[in-house]
């Protein structure tokens, strides 16, 4: 979730801002068909928690440009709590397991040690930063 409120963000920071533009940048392969997103029931539900009701709303919209949804099961759960159990809290297993259930081919978080703890899972999945993400799809 913290991808979508990135641009909401205090952009005083130039790392804050150069995420915010590689979010927007992400969003635009999105819309252009060039990328899929994949929404989860998780993402679902942080979202609902956000206090700002514009933000909430804005971030719902980009929900709809997602090309799967998905849905809880025993199965995320049970993928989850391994993560957890290799030092993953408990909400972030949840957005990983769903992107691994979904086949993603990577997982964009602002969050370092989200990033840092990759290595560990040991899934074809690639986690890494908006701005990371970008270079390496504009490169390929």
């Amino acid at each position: 979730m913290n991808i979508y409120n990135r641009p909401f963000d205090n952009q005083s920071q130039v790392r804050v801002r150069l995420e915010t533009i590689a979010v927007f940048e992400t969003l635009q392969m999105v819309k252009s068909g060039s990328l899929s997103l994949v929404w989860s029931f998780i993402l679902e539900y942080e979202n609902s928690l956000n206090p700002y009701d514009d933000v909430r709303m804005e971030i719902e919209r980009i929900s709809f440009l997602s090309s799967e949804n998905v849905m809880s099961s025993e199965d995320i759960r049970k993928a989850a709590r391994q993560y957890e159990k290799k030092g993953i809290k408990p909400r972030d297993a949840l957005h990983i397991a769903c992107a691994v259930k979904s086949n993603a081919d990577y997982f964009l978080s602002c969050d370092d040690k989200v990033v840092r703890k990759a290595d560990v899972l040991g899934e074809n999945l690639k986690i890494v930063n908006p701005v990371d993400f970008i270079r390496e799809v504009k490169v390929n």
